[in-house]
């Protein structure tokens, strides 16, 4: 039944949505020049690796200077900075659904170098479908922004906000059901109109 419904859901959200895809496409290509589209490795259900598919926010080439940013990272591009801030980015991550690869709500896919670093039980994660929202998702809200400039991003994400998103995740596995999962998509669309309002 999951099933059905993420393959329907995100169907009807690439037709939907085919206009602004295709406007922020050209947008990403005009502000900075190269492919629209980042492809992340991550590690999905069962610790299978798999390309995240999301908007390119940040300059070409950026993935080698690390792959989590922080509070003005000087890579983010202009339009880059308003993608991320309205989650218009992880739009794209419908196609992952699509291909059986992603769920509505889940746990958020790590890289893979953050995955070596899960303990025991916090590979408990991967044994389910990675989500495109879920609730530690929308506990950390605007991830870059808690993380202080002139530190190393992927090691204070590492040490100080991976376990309590872990762990947010785990808790919300145990009481997980289809309305729990539909609340968390609708605080999720309430979230992003909040943040396009206010663009």
């Amino acid at each position: 039944m999951r099933r059905i419904v993420d393959v329907l859901v995100a169907m009807v959200a690439l037709i939907f949505l085919s206009p602004i895809l295709l406007a922020i496409m050209l947008a990403v290509m005009i502000d900075s020049p190269g492919e629209p589209f980042y492809h992340a490795s991550r590690i999905g259900k069962d610790g299978q690796p798999f390309k995240m598919w999301k908007f390119r926010t940040m300059i070409n080439g950026a993935a080698a200077m690390g792959s989590i940013t922080g509070r003005n990272d000087s890579r983010v591009t202009r339009v880059g900075r308003l993608l991320r801030k309205t989650k218009l980015d992880e739009l794209p991550q419908f196609i992952n659904v699509l291909l059986g690869q992603m769920t509505l709500v889940g746990p958020r896919p790590e890289s893979p170098d953050v995955v070596a670093l899960y303990t025991s039980s916090q590979r408990t994660v991967l044994t389910v479908k990675p989500g495109i929202t879920g609730r530690g998702q929308l506990a950390a809200g605007d991830e870059a922004q808690s993380i202080p400039e002139g530190v190393k991003a992927d090691e204070y994400y590492v040490r100080y906000l991976l376990d309590q998103k872990i762990r947010l995740d785990l808790e919300y596995l145990k009481i997980r059901t289809p309305l729990s999962d539909a609340r968390i998509v609708l605080d999720t669309a309430a979230v992003v109109l909040r943040s396009l309002v206010r663009v």
